[in-house]
């Protein structure tokens, strides 16, 4: 797959975005806007928490109403949950003024939101904002700005590939850094690209490349009330449009999927407080989804995050945390290693040098995990950080 990157969640032909601040947060910008010229096919996926973000709730609508949108309005700094049935009508209204100012349908307008949970949101200052939003600026980096809360950077992604003999591109935009751990979604996410597709098949595509990307990601075991990954596709790029039989479907799948992991791993490593980004790979198993299971409990485990933060490759923690996935092994044939230090080969201690050999590789800002379990010829990877002392800090005074 040849990949060019360049560019940012605009990018991609008839897309434009821009983010400024309305003051719901003290001073970084808090609301944005995605426009897409024409109409586009809109897939998206949502939190599996009980309780839900109003936003949640009237994307749904919209996307019931109408597989096509042309906008999404978010905000960050108020997640617009719990907050009854104001929430809701405030969540209807950020929609209604959104689609009055662009002048489209109310249906094609998605909204998201993220932050403080609980907290009614500030009206007068939303839809001051979304007045002042300019539908036709190419501001990826304001937009992308818009939607961090606790994030230290933001997240994007932008790549170009040749599908049919015309240039196609695909580009992303994420935030999350803490309450991250997913269920058939994860903290926001947001892609845009020109690319012609069936409605139907770009749904089953982005379900499918969530599996394999942001589902694989953990931070501290919290799933948001609020995660969203919405993908958008306007057509604009004159493709034959994509579906199961189009010769070059696997070419555009791996293409979304490339987007979606560069985002993820943006994530995992950007966890609140996080000093390291963790890969956890789980090799020779009987299932796919099996694979997937152990690699997240592994770096999902905090006794693994700790020991990992504090640069002690005990992988007592590592073995321990496949043990109680709930997949079942063979526990004489398992091999461990640590950024290419064996550790453990078919479930037997490997004597290793810790202070001049693995001290030296847990400094380094990504430690690999490679677990061979010796029982199939599947494979899967996860993506998380270590537990450090910030993130304590950083969430005993989230609303501070």
């Amino acid at each position: 797959m040849n990949l060019v990157h360049e560019g940012h969640i605009a990018t991609p032909k008839g897309f434009y975005a821009d983010g400024l601040h309305a003051g719901l947060k003290r001073m970084k910008k808090d609301i944005g806007l995605i426009y897409s010229e024409v109409p586009a096919q809109t897939a998206a996926v949502y939190t599996q928490n009980s309780f839900k973000g109003a936003p949640i709730t009237v994307t749904q609508d919209s996307l019931a109403s109408s597989a096509e949108t042309q906008v999404l309005i978010v905000n960050s700094g108020n997640a617009n949950t719990c907050t009854g049935k104001q929430g809701l009508a405030d969540a209807y209204a950020m929609r209604l003024a959104t689609a009055k100012k662009i002048n489209v349908p109310e249906e094609y307008v998605t909204v998201a939101s993220t932050g403080v949970i609980g907290v009614p949101l500030n009206m007068p200052l939303v839809l001051d904002g979304i007045a002042q939003l300019d539908e036709q600026l190419s501001n990826g980096k304001g937009f992308q700005e818009a939607i961090l809360t606790t994030d230290k950077t933001i997240k994007d992604v932008c790549i170009t590939i040749q599908l049919d003999g015309q240039r196609v591109t695909i580009a992303g935009a994420a935030k999350g850094s803490g309450m991250i751990n997913p269920n058939m979604a994860t903290l926001l996410g947001f892609i845009t690209t020109d690319a012609a597709i069936e409605g139907a098949y770009l749904d089953k595509l982005l379900r499918q490349t969530i599996e394999a990307s942001f589902n694989q990601i953990t931070i501290d075991g919290d799933t948001s009330t609020n995660d969203m990954v919405l993908v958008m596709a306007n057509g604009m790029a004159g493709n034959k449009p994509i579906s199961a039989h189009h010769p070059e479907m696997t070419l555009f799948k791996e293409a979304l999927l490339y987007v979606c992991t560069v985002l993820s791993k943006k994530v995992a490593e950007d966890g609140e407080g996080a000093t390291k980004l963790i890969e956890v790979t789980v090799n020779g198993a009987l299932h796919k989804e099996e694979a997937r299971l152990i690699a997240k409990t592994v770096v999902g485990s905090n006794l693994v995050k700790a020991a990992f933060f504090g640069e002690d490759g005990n992988w007592g923690r590592i073995i321990d945390a496949v043990g109680y996935s709930g997949v079942p092994v063979n526990p004489d044939t398992v091999d461990i290693s640590i950024s290419d230090v064996a550790v453990l080969v078919q479930s037997e201690p490997v004597e290793v040098d810790e202070a001049a050999v693995l001290s030296p590789v847990l400094q380094q800002k990504e430690v690999s995990v490679v677990i061979d379990l010796h029982l199939g010829t599947e494979t899967g990877t996860a993506w998380g950080c270590d537990l450090s002392y910030d993130y304590v800090k950083i969430n005993a005074a989230y609303r501070t």
